[in-house]
């Protein structure tokens, strides 16, 4: 259904994988983030999947063109000086969905464990990102220098695990706190019994399909109401 295009950031040209709605009406935009592993079918699907429920949907190529090829790359992959990159490319990604003819409505942001804190993240450095949806973030991050502030009238959403220790995780509970106490509102939900990477599809020993159903639903619940 996508298909790759190029976008300005990071002071020359990024990449990324571009679902737009079948309907041709103009509709509100997601920008989705890869997890550790890169713009893998994954993360494609799940574009196409935004679109299929009416959403223009942008996934950045923070990898540009390749996956990680050694189990311990992803976590040498977003430094502090790549997450700084990250940001950039994710916001220029805002501006490009803004400008497009397809694009009505406001932007949100969702993202997949390491993808997931830089989703909720977004939230503090694009004016134009209103509502952020992180499944099962890792957090906190080394180099995530957040100004929560920024959140004030915005909205997040993140899904738990209970393998990465659920809703009462520190970080996440540092980030509901933060978020709120700017102004925003911040929504937690457990999924009793899942392991990390529950709504990936394509890693079987992980998925969990009826709490990666409940998670879409509420996802899409959230920017339906927030981005229309």
């Amino acid at each position: 259904m996508g298909e790759m295009v190029s976008f300005t950031g990071n002071g020359g040209t990024s990449e990324g994988y571009l679902a737009i709605p079948s309907g041709g009406a103009a509709s509100p935009a997601v920008i989705v983030i890869q997890d550790w592993w890169g713009l893998v079918p994954h993360v494609r699907a799940v574009v196409d999947r935004f679109a299929e429920a009416g959403f223009v949907a942008l996934a950045p190529d923070f990898r540009h063109g390749g996956p990680a090829s050694k189990p311990d790359e992803p976590r040498q992959m977003l430094n502090s000086t790549q997450m700084d990159e990250a940001a950039t490319d994710i916001a220029a990604a805002a501006e490009f969905l803004a400008g497009r003819p397809e694009v009505a409505g406001k932007i949100g942001c969702a993202g997949f464990c390491a993808g997931a804190s830089l989703a909720l993240w977004a939230g503090t450095f694009s004016d134009r990102i209103v509502a952020t949806a992180g499944f099962y973030p890792r957090l906190p991050w080394e180099g995530m220098g957040a100004d929560w502030a920024d959140y004030s009238g915005k909205a997040a959403l993140i899904h738990c695990s209970e393998a990465d220790g659920t809703s009462a995780a520190t970080g996440v509970q540092d980030v509901r706190r933060a978020i709120e106490t700017a102004g925003g509102t911040c929504q937690t939900y457990d999924y009793p019994g899942t392991a990390h990477a529950f709504f990936n599809e394509d890693r079987p020993e992980h998925f969990d399909q009826r709490a990666a159903a409940t998670a879409w639903a509420r996802t899409l619940e959230l920017f339906r109401a927030r981005l229309g």
